[in-house]
């Protein structure tokens, strides 16, 4: 077997094991963990969340999902905790607390300060009857399952299962609260993942930007707003400001002949393609490259048809929306 073979059965080996684990700890999960969500939603503060070494690691992770989906969340450092971080942990706050074996000797500050204060306790841990799990209120004991490094010595599948068991404690959290990608867009502003979640109204260009001109204006005012403006479009407005047409480059070369004769109302394309500024940018993308034109007018969905904003999408690439 060839170097890069074996890399590769370890690999599979190692994923094969996790995989098992997780599937075992999906049918494990009983009433503890209804409670512990239950625990969390009850909660006023936020969610501290504490583990030492990687244990820690991943305790870092779940809290910052937590707080991304809608529940505040903070980790705090066991060890720092003991050197003053606890007043960080108030009543109105609920402690989840993570360790393979239930018995890491830093956590037992952080726990013996919430059963002082009488703060609410999840524990998570590998080894049922351990200190910590008796400790809890809310006990959730990781089913036995295999390290991936067949020693028994190397944190992994474990962390794993912690790992998903926070993640499912956030989106079960997610989804009772009913939180949306518009919130979830509130927490995430930046990087491709605030690209994706921009709206339409993030990006549209508004107010005296708008090329907009009456039905009766003539053509050759028509053409002075399109340049002026350089979106290359006009929108066309009738006498309550409704937006009944638009004029592109295709409607003018249509009626070349004796165009500066025409009304902007004589040339149009009536009922153009309009979008709702609360769209989310990417959707309206995909609009435009569906219908292969390069800018949509925004319109509300208040009922009265006036156009609001129009939206480009060359602002939208340079926004990272693609």
């Amino acid at each position: 077997m060839t170097d890069a073979e074996t890399f590769l059965a370890t690999a599979r080996r190692v994923i094969d094991v996790e995989a098992r684990a997780l599937t075992t700890l999906s049918m494990s999960l009983d009433d503890s963990f209804a409670a512990a969500v239950t625990l969390i939603l009850k909660a006023k503060g936020r969610v501290i969340v504490s583990g030492m070494g990687k244990s820690g690691h991943i305790g870092r992770k779940i809290a910052a999902t937590l707080a991304s989906t809608g529940t505040p969340a903070q980790y705090v450092h066991p060890a720092e905790a003991s050197h003053g971080d606890l007043g960080m942990v108030i009543e109105d706050d609920v402690a989840l607390v993570l360790s393979n074996s239930g018995e890491t000797p830093e956590l037992s500050d952080i726990v013996a300060h919430t059963r002082r204060f009488g703060i609410p306790l999840i524990g998570v841990a590998g080894k049922a009857g351990s200190t910590l799990l008796r400790q809890s209120d809310v006990a959730i004991h990781l089913p036995a399952a295999e390290e991936a490094c067949g020693t028994g010595i190397v944190p992994t599948t474990s962390t794993t299962m912690t790992l998903a068991l926070g993640d499912a404690l956030a989106l079960a959290l997610m989804e009772h609260r009913r939180f949306t990608p518009d919130h979830f867009r509130a927490f995430h502003p930046g990087g491709k993942l605030g690209a994706k979640l921009m709206k339409v109204a993030d990006l549209m260009h508004g107010e005296d930007a708008l090329p907009l001109v009456p039905e009766t204006l003539p053509m050759s005012e028509a053409l002075l707003v399109m340049s002026q403006k350089g979106f290359g479009v006009v929108g066309v407005t009738d006498s309550d400001h409704k937006l009944v047409g638009i004029v592109t480059d295709g409607d003018l070369r249509r009626h070349m002949d004796g165009l500066l004769g025409f009304t902007a109302a004589e040339v149009m394309t009536k009922n153009p393609r309009t979008v709702d500024p609360d769209w989310i940018a990417e959707k309206a993308v995909g609009v435009m490259k569906d219908k292969k034109i390069t800018c949509l007018f925004v319109v509300g969905q208040d009922g009265n048809g006036r156009a609001t904003g129009i939206l480009n999408i060359h602002d939208c690439l340079r926004a990272g929306v693609v």
